[in-house]
């Protein structure tokens, strides 16, 4: 397994080595001890989560009201994404950084975001998959998003793309408004 820190504080990309013959491939996106090497702690799953997005679908920046917070460790099984991870820790020295990560079924590659750190991704291809391993299960109540469209943020979306937004994260707030309204989690 190899990892990288990305730039946001806390959060790392993971690529696992596979296992290809003529019958097909073999993976495992998620290793513990690797992981506690990079991270410092075991991942304690509690939910796993699974979406299927067309081509052009864009989804988040959400994050989860703290405490209790969730962290996240993600990778696409099928069709092709750009992960974004974005600091939103208001006291970190790296808040509003981002990085961006594709993630794909050919490299296997997944992005672990600590608590706090916002996500979202756009998909690449039609039929795009993404599985989320979750620290903490869903609770409406807790669930919160900032806009991906927000010029404060200037997201690595490619440009020309006809972005398909859910109702939620169309009219989320800007980061400027997330701040001014308390929501965001601390460092």
């Amino acid at each position: 397994m190899k990892v990288r820190a990305l730039a946001v504080p806390g959060s790392f990309e993971f690529t696992p080595q596979t296992h290809e013959d003529h019958r097909g491939v073999f993976v495992s996106p998620m290793q513990q001890t690797p992981f506690v090497e990079a991270v410092g702690h075991r991942f304690e799953v509690a939910q796993t989560n699974h979406s299927r997005s067309a081509r052009g679908v864009l989804r988040g920046v959400h994050f989860t009201a703290t405490p209790p917070g969730q962290a996240k460790y993600v990778h696409c099984p099928h069709g092709r994404v750009l992960d974004v991870v974005v600091d939103l820790r208001v006291g970190s020295p790296a808040f509003g950084t981002w990085d961006a990560v594709e993630l794909d079924p050919i490299s296997f590659r997944a992005v672990y975001l600590p608590v706090g750190v916002g996500h979202t991704f756009l998909a690449l291809e039609d039929d795009s998959i993404v599985s989320y391993l979750a620290s903490s299960e869903y609770a409406a109540e807790r669930e919160l998003g900032v806009n991906p469209l927000d010029p404060q943020l200037a997201l690595p979306w490619p440009k020309g793309t006809e972005f398909c937004l859910s109702e939620r994260d169309r009219t989320a707030v800007s980061l400027e408004e997330a701040m001014r309204s308390g929501i965001l989690p601390r460092h």
